[in-house]
């Protein structure tokens, strides 16, 4: 069974090809910053981020997985086109999860990290519109 667009306007080109730009960054960024917290040593992360010095190492790695499953959920549903609802899901949780982020750095008076925050959001803000609104990717049928 084959599944239409829930777009009401044709997709251009140029923005489909923009959504998967924003798609592949964002999961690129999501991606590398989880494995630098799930592989690095503690230690040396603390030199990057002072903040992973100060928490549990256990808490450090669960946000790295947590940025690793926010990468690949903006980019494999859509690519492989098994349950492409999930990338929106997953935009979502990545732009909640910016946010959490951007009120815990504000607090320990990280602002310096706050426009990498804002990059991190706009593009799954992108991806969210993008693949929610303007061009879906149908399931595979």
């Amino acid at each position: 069974m084959a599944y239409a667009s829930t777009s009401t306007a044709p997709t251009s080109k140029g923005a489909n090809i923009g959504i998967w730009v924003a798609q592949v960054l964002g999961a690129g960024l999501f991606i590398m910053s989880g494995v630098m917290k799930t592989m690095t040593p503690i230690s040396e992360l603390s030199a990057m981020m002072p903040w992973a010095g100060e928490y549990s190492a256990t808490f450090v790695r669960f946000i790295g997985v947590i940025d690793i499953a926010g990468g690949l959920g903006l980019l494999l549903p859509s690519l492989t086109r098994i349950m492409p609802r999930l990338t929106v899901i997953a935009a979502a949780a990545c732009v909640l999860l910016q946010i959490l982020a951007i009120g815990f750095h504000a607090m320990r008076g990280e602002f310096e990290v706050l426009p990498l925050n804002a990059v991190y959001i706009a593009l799954a803000l992108i991806v969210l519109w993008g693949r929610g609104r303007k061009a879906p990717i149908a399931p595979r049928s």
